[in-house]
Formats: C-alpha cells, sequence, structure tokens
C-alpha cells in the first residue's frame, strides 16, 4: 500500500507580515499548511481577530504579497527591514514604477533621491568637521566608549562655551567699545604686572574682563542702553544653556529607561553580544575579555550578595545599621569640617589682603588660598568617600552611586559657600571682586590639572616603565581613569564658568582655553598614563545624573544672579547697573518707552492670567505626551510577546522536525515510498 507523502513547504515569513503594533494584523494571509496552522503564534493570532471580530474592529483587507506592500519609494533601501532577494526585488519594482509613469513624476522622484544623498553628503561632511574626531575614535579604540563619552562631554561644554562667547560678543562687548573710550583710558594708565594676570587685578581690572568695565552709555535712549542689552545677553545665555541641557537630560532618561533599569541584560547577551568591535589593541582586548568576565562575576556576586542579605540576623542588621550610622555622621563630619575651612581660607583672604605692592607674591598667596583650599578638598575628600563606602556592605554598584551622590554634594555645597561668603563683600565695585573671585577660581583650576598631570601622573609612569622592580614603583601603581569624577570635575568647572560670567563677561572665553588644555593633558594621561580602571561603570545609567548635576550648577547661577537682580550698588559708580539702578528699573524703564499696545501686551504677559493659561498648556502638552509614552510602552509589550511567540515557533518547529526524523530513521521504507 503506498503512502501519500505529505509535502510541507516552509514559508519565510516576511518583516512587514510579523508587524503587528496595535494588536491587529497587516494582512489577514494564512498558510494553508498543516504545519503553519498549528504554530502558537498563529493560534494566537486567531484569538487576537476573533476577539476583535467580535467588538466590529476586526477587518480583513485584501490578500498582499511582500513585495506589494505600501513602502515608501522615497526610503532607502538599506533603512527597509528586508532581506536582500527581498530588497532586489524592491529595487526592480521601483525601476519598472519610474518607466511606467510620467515624466515629471520620475524627475520628481529623482529629485527628491538627489536631495537626500545631497543631504547625507552634507551631514557626513559636517561630522567630520567636529574637533577631534580621530582622537577620539582612537581613544575609543584602546578604551571603549566609557573614556570617549568623557571626552565627548568635554567636547560639548567647549561648544556651550563658543556660543556663549559669540552671545556676549554681540549683545555684550560690541556695544559697549562702540558707545565710548573712556573705559579704554583707564587701561592705558594702569602698571602691567605679571602676577595681575593671575590676580586679576591692575590693568585687568579695568578691561573688558569684569563687571566694571561696562558703564552706562546709553544717554540718547532709555531704553536700547548698556544696561539692557547686558541683561538681554546675559538671560540669551542661560535660557540657551537651559534648553540645551534639559533636551540632553530628556534623550538620556529616554536612553535609560529603555536599556537602564526596566531592560534587565541577560547572561546570554552579555556572553554573545557584549563584546565592543571598535577595541583594536590587543592589550585592550585582553582587557575588554576581563572586563566581560568581571561583569559575569559581577552578576554571580551580586546573587551571592542578595542571598547572604536574605539570610543576616537581627543581629547582624542591627550591628550593620549603626556601623553604616556611624560612616555616615564621619561623611557629615567631613563635610562640615571642609565647609568650615573654605569659610575660614576665605575669610583670611579678606582680611589679611596687603595692599603694598612689594608685597605682591605674599598678597598672591593670600589671594589664592581659599581656591587652593577647595581644589584640595575637592581631589582628597571623594577618594576618602569611596574608601568609606566600602565598609558600608553595599553592593559594588550602589557604593558607586554613593560616592557620586556625596562628592556631587561636596562639589556644589563647597562652591555654594564660597559664593555666599563673597558675595558678601562691599568694596568699590562688590560684582567686579565677585568676577575676580570666579576668575581666580577658574585660573587654578586650570593650574591644579596641569600640576597632577606633569608633577605627578607622568613622572610616576615614567619611574614605573623606567624602575618596574623598585618598591615605589610598585606602591605607587599605575593611573586609573575615573570617569565619574574626572566628569565631576567637568561639570564643577562649567557651574563656576555660569556662576561668574555675570561679574566676569569674558570668564567663557577663559574657559574655552582651559577645556582645550585639559583636553590634551586628559589625551596625554589617558594614552600614555593610564588603564581602564577595575570598578564597573556604565554610561547610559550615570550621564541623566551628570546632566542633572549640571542643571543644578545653571540653577546655583540663577540664584547667585537674582541676588543681585534687586540690589543697588549702594552709590558706587561701577558696572551698567550704576546710579542705584537694578535689573528690574532698567526694564521698566525700556516698557515704559514702548507704545500702548506693545505694553499691555508685556502687562498680560507678566500677570497671573497668562501664568495660569501657560500652565494650562503645559499641562495638555504633558497630558499628550504621557498618553503616547503609554501607548509606545503597550508596543513594546506587545513586541516582547511577538519576540516570545517567534521562540515558541521556532521550538515547536524544532520538535516538528525531529519527530520527523525519528520516524524515518525508524521506519526508512515508508519514507522512501
Amino acid at each position: 500500500m503506498a503512502h501519500e507523502r505529505r509535502i510541507t513547504s516552509f514559508q519565510r515569513q516576511s518583516s512587514g507580515d510579523s508587524a503587528i503594533s496595535s494588536g491587529s494584523d497587516d494582512s489577514c494571509e494564512y498558510y494553508q499548511t498543516d504545519i503553519y496552522e498549528l504554530l502558537p503564534s498563529t493560534l494566537t493570532k486567531r484569538r487576537w481577530q476573533q476577539t476583535e471580530r467580535a467588538h466590529g474592529d476586526g477587518s480583513c483587507g485584501d490578500d498582499l504579497s511582500p513585495l506589494s506592500r505600501d513602502w515608501d519609494l522615497r526610503q532607502p533601501l538599506k533603512t527597509l527591514p528586508l532581506c536582500m532577494q527581498e530588497k532586489r526585488n524592491l529595487r526592480d519594482r521601483r525601476h519598472l514604477e519610474r518607466l511606467s509613469i510620467g515624466f515629471w513624476a520620475s524627475w520628481r522622484q529623482s529629485q527628491q533621491i538627489a536631495r537626500r544623498r545631497l543631504k547625507e553628503q552634507v551631514g557626513r561632511f559636517i561630522s567630520g568637521l567636529l574637533p577631534w574626531k580621530h582622537t577620539l575614535h582612537k581613544i575609543e579604540g584602546r578604551f571603549g566608549v566609557g573614556v570617549k563619552g568623557y571626552f565627548i562631554f568635554l567636547r560639548y561644554l567647549l561648544c556651550l562655551n563658543l556660543l556663549t562667547c559669540a552671545i556676549i560678543t554681540g549683545f555684550v562687548l560690541i556695544p559697549s567699545l562702540l558707545g565710548s573710550n573712556k573705559s579704554w583710558q583707564n587701561i592705558s594708565t594702569t602698571t602691567f604686572s605679571y602676577v595681575d594676570i593671575f590676580l586679576g587685578s591692575g590693568f585687568l581690572e579695568s578691561s573688558p574682563l569684569f563687571h566694571g568695565f561696562y558703564k552706562h552709555h546709553g544717554e540718547n535712549s532709555k531704553c536700547l542702553d548698556t544696561a539692557l542689552l547686558f541683561l538681554i545677553g546675559m538671560a540669551t545665555i542661560l535660557f540657551l544653556s537651559l534648553v540645551m541641557i534639559v533636551r540632553r537630560m530628556v534623550v538620556g532618561y529616554k536612553h535609560m529607561w529603555l536599556m537602564g533599569k526596566h531592560f534587565s541584560l541577560r547572561v546570554s547577551y552579555k556572553v554573545f553580544c557584549s563584546w565592543d568591535f571598535c577595541v583594536q589593541d590587543p592589550q585592550a582586548a585582553s582587557l575588554k575579555h576581563s572586563f566581560i568576565r568581571n561583569e559575569l562575576k559581577m552578576d554571580l556576586e551580586e546573587q551571592n550578595f542578595h542571598q547572604k542579605v536574605s539570610q543576616r540576623s537581627l543581629k547582624q542588621w542591627v550591628c550593620l545599621c549603626f556601623l553604616r550610622g556611624v560612616l555616615n555622621f564621619v561623611v557629615l563630619v567631613l563635610l562640615a569640617g571642609s565647609f568650615f575651612l573654605i569659610y575660614y581660607a576665605t575669610t583670611i583672604s579678606r582680611e589679611k589682603e596687603i595692599q603694598d605692592s612689594n608685597f605682591r607674591i605674599v598678597n598672591l598667596l593670600i589671594k589664592y588660598l581659599p581656591p587652593f583650599t577647595i581644589t584640595v578638598i575637592n581631589f582628597l575628600l571623594p577618594q576618602a568617600f569611596s574608601k568609606i563606602s566600602m565598609f558600608e556592605d553595599y553592593f559594588l554598584a550602589t557604593q558607586l552611586n554613593l560616592t557620586l551622590v556625596r562628592s556631587i554634594f561636596l562639589k556644589l555645597g563647597a562652591l555654594g559657600i564660597y559664593i555666599v561668603f563673597t558675595s558678601k563683600g562691599d568694596g568699590l565695585c562688590a560684582e567686579t571682586e565677585f568676577g575676580k573671585e570666579m576668575y581666580r577660581l577658574t585660573i587654578f583650576q586650570l593650574i591644579a590639572c596641569f600640576c597632577n598631570t606633569f608633577l605627578i601622573v607622568y613622572p610616576k609612569r615614567l619611574l614605573a616603565e623606567k624602575y618596574p622592580s623598585s618598591k615605589f614603583a610598585k606602591m605607587a601603581g599605575v593611573q586609573e581613569f575615573e570617569i565619574p569624577l574626572n566628569v565631576l570635575d567637568l561639570v564643577y568647572s562649567q557651574t563656576v564658568t555660569w556662576v561668574g560670567v555675570f561679574y566676569c563677561p569674558l570668564l567663557p572665553a577663559i574657559s574655552i582655553i582651559k577645556l582645550l588644555a585639559i583636553f590634551y593633558m586628559k589625551k596625554l594621561i589617558v594614552m600614555r598614563c593610564c588603564v581602564p580602571a577595575q570598578r564597573m561603570f556604565r554610561t547610559s545609567s550615570s550621564a541623566v545624573l551628570f546632566q542633572f548635576v549640571l542643571l543644578l550648577g545653571l540653577m546655583m547661577s540663577f540664584a547667585t544672579i537674582g541676588f543681585y537682580s534687586n540690589r543697588t550698588s549702594n552709590g558706587h559708580q561701577c558696572g551698567p547697573f550704576q546710579d542705584n539702578r537694578t535689573m528690574v528699573s532698567v526694564m521698566d524703564v525700556c516698557v515704559k518707552t514702548l507704545p500702548g499696545p506693545a505694553q499691555s501686551a508685556i502687562s498680560y504677559i507678566t500677570s497671573e492670567a497668562f501664568i495660569f493659561t501657560l500652565i494650562l498648556a503645559e499641562i495638555i502638552v504633558l497630558t499628550f505626551f504621557v498618553s503616547r509614552g503609554r501607548a509606545n510602552r503597550k508596543a513594546i509589550e506587545r513586541l516582547k510577546d511577538m519576540l516570545v511567540m517567534c521562540s515558541s515557533d521556532k521550538r515547536y518547529l524544532v520538535k516538528e522536525h525531529s519527530t520527523m526524523l525519528r520516524r524515518q530513521h525508524r521506519n526508512p521504507r515508508a519514507a522512501e515510498n
């Protein structure tokens, strides 16, 4: 008796057939084979269709082949989720359609393709103009994307300061230089001294570097004067900085939400997909191997840690909580002691100032006592916080995050204490004196980075290379580039720039020079002296934290400038807000010179009714984005379900294929028939 041979055709399902975004199929195509009728995904789709038809939403369209999908003809083939053969067929189909349409339609399509290619080429050209592109590629090849992220963040701050300098030049510097030449006469009468470069005194004090240079030059106009342009320029700088930081933080938060705590990395992903293909150096490759191995060990340690935590007794918990309380008290004592040292150094610097020109070097040391104290504290205490967190018996990632939070509080708190006690001065020009303090703080940061590079790190590396067997070289070890602490240094530096830009308008230009020098010094440290850090650091999870700290620094600058918004100059002729004028009074005078409709519009914008309307509009916009986020979250969950069903289909097919092979092996004659 001849057995009828059952032939089953396994047809590959295209991505267009498997894309289900809202619970309904893009087509109602069914594979009329026994094997596909029994697939778990087919049964699930049937249940979905029955449910939708019961509610009146399910409708079956015409049967569509994979090549008759509504792909956008203007979309490049390389961006379509199709296999190579389907892309070739689609390309031939587009060519035939282009021949069948009219001349003008074909010409418009060709022009659209040409414009798209031109846009891509211009984008590649502009990306090639970014500074240090090849250098960053080398750093990424040897140390991975983590260290590269630090230099990209530095480049971002450099571009931000370049934009700030352009705004200051257009709104503040050029109108002041064209307004009057009286200020330059004060510069020509002062004597030059190299100590003035570090102190910000002498010829620099009466230069465009500081607040006191910008006098009131608007005698012919009550509105368009130096004070208003100065205020508009500073407000533009702070507003653009706020927009750029918030945008960068939102983008980073979306990436962290997708790949952070809501996305669990499986062991299989870490084994098969965690290799960084940018690594080129063999030594860096071996370090990357050890990095992946250490990450797997970290997962095992985390499991052991949670198991150990679950097995702790009540006595152990009480002892551990007591120890953590003592260590947190020690941290508070260290923070309070550091803040007191900053206050004490600031008091000595203000009270012990020597006016005699014969003691300029001594006066230089006294003036740099607060920046020296802040720099030393910011260097030593984060290391102490790292050691303290090791005794608190937290997990390694928690220890790192706790050290970061304490370091952030230290750096911003130290700067805040310094600003509070420095802004209480009431000299001949208090704003210029405050600008000098921020100027000296910026200069000393550059000096500290130079000394750390060429007096500590680089000589230690040379000693280790020349005398590798010496005890001192073994004790000193090698330098590790700690990404979080270095990024916090950049955040602290940019915060100083924002705080001092109102009182030292050319401080962003000095920051550009400082960032350029820091880039090349850090490049020397990384490429010549450092090895990758052994402690785990995930840039995706900490990028939002760094942007948030940068936003806190910007808020600190808002608060500092707002302190002077209603403060008069106490009769001292200094800066654009002289003659006992404030920012609010300058704006009131300008508004009164405008026509009546403009005054009414400004009055309405500053009223409570407009604020209520603005808040209502913000609520509507936020509600829209929240609703869209929930819809995207549901789509992501549906895609995850699809992936699970695809894996179920694969397991089912493998099972059926194995069963068929076993049947053929048991009864070969029946298989031949």
